[in-house]
């Protein structure tokens, strides 16, 4: 089994207006000041990133990589997290999800989703430029209005959501396989795949695409009440990436799971910084090592009460402390010694016998 890379860092939350979050050579410098060995470059940040001239520049991609090389880190994965969701947008968040969108596609829900589409097609050729494997994402949403079934949804409504869904994201799948990239979805409330079932949902009706993976993050999960580590378990196979972000659940008389509309500092459901939540991030790491994962370990820090340098000077040591070098076998585990024939048949007492 291979040892899982990290720590790495999702720049997403980091990038700004100001040094040293303004530019990629920036951020990247600070990140490995911190202990960070990779960075997850969002891909719709222009500030750090030109997805278009990175899916038809071989030369501008080598300079990004040389850049973070230089800085002290790798590129883990592109982010494509915005474009994903504006691949399905319910007419609800038409108005809010515009502002992920350029000017012009305002107000028009179906060029903005054409452009969507496009911007990921762009996504898988500027991964395979940069040598990468990988881009994590979300699905995006039809069904989610119709999450708790009252009234009682009419018969096929989540049928036909999940067949929509998959007929608008085959054949950006189908633009990932041609350059041999996965992508990771990030299993998120919100999106219509947002747990194990949803998620079975979405690929029965992709046939399977081997293209469609999770990016774990175990936050969303200790937040719906699941079993985290058990989805280890289930999903293994199909895990490609791993957001390591911490949660913490404190249910009272007055909220639960939905957390009555209460802003994220009084919510019983609320994001946080590493180590401060309550996600056992021992057995995660644990799981995901004994299943073999060994691709990159990404804070994705949110918190409602850290400042996020203070998150992010605590999640590398944090994450470092956690990734297991798997051992080839253990220490009292003699199943790979020599076979001694005889030595085993006597102590079985076999010596002799008819």
């Amino acid at each position: 089994m291979g040892r899982m890379k990290g720590p790495g860092l999702f720049l997403a939350q980091f990038a700004g207006n100001e040094a040293p979050f303004d530019t990629l050579e920036n951020i990247s410098r600070w990140a490995a000041g911190l202990g960070y060995r990779g960075v997850q470059i969002p891909c719709t940040d222009a500030r750090l990133f030109d997805l278009g001239l990175a899916a038809e520049s071989q030369t501008y991609c080598d300079e990004l990589r040389g850049i973070c090389a230089d800085a002290g880190v790798e590129i883990t994965e592109l982010s494509t997290h915005l474009l994903g969701q504006l691949v399905a947008v319910h007419p609800a968040y038409d108005l809010a999800f515009d502002a992920f969108a350029p000017q012009a596609t305002h107000g028009k829900p179906a060029a903005r989703q054409a452009w969507a589409v496009e911007q990921l097609m762009l996504a898988a050729r500027a991964a395979r430029n940069l040598g990468l494997d990988t881009t994590v994402g979300f699905t995006g949403a039809l069904a989610f209005p119709y999450l708790y079934p009252w009234p009682q949804r009419p018969a096929g409504l989540i049928e036909e959501a999940f067949a929509e869904l998959a007929r608008r994201w085959r054949p950006v799948l189908d633009a990932h396989d041609a350059q041999g990239v996965d992508i990771g979805f990030e299993l998120h409330p919100g999106e219509d795949v947002f747990d194990g079932a949803t998620f079975e949902m979405f690929l029965d009706a992709l046939d399977g695409h081997e293209r469609a993976r999770i990016n774990y993050d175990p936050s969303h999960f200790l937040l719906q009440q699941m079993d985290y580590l058990a989805f280890i378990d289930l999903y293994h196979e199909r895990i490609c990436a791993f957001h390591v972000k911490d949660a913490e659940f404190n249910p009272d008389g007055r909220q639960g799971v939905y957390s009555g509309y209460q802003p994220w500092l009084s919510r019983a459901g609320r994001f946080r910084s590493l180590g401060d939540g309550q996600v056992d991030f021992g057995a995660v790491f644990s799981k995901l090592a004994r299943h073999g994962y060994d691709s990159w370990a990404v804070l994705e820090w949110e918190c409602c009460l850290k400042s996020p340098e203070q998150g992010a000077a605590q999640g590398a040591p944090f994450i470092a402390r956690h990734i297991i070098d798997v051992t080839d076998k253990a220490f009292d585990d003699f199943a790979g010694a020599a076979t001694d024939g005889a030595r085993n048949r006597a102590m079985l007492g076999l010596e002799g016998a008819a």
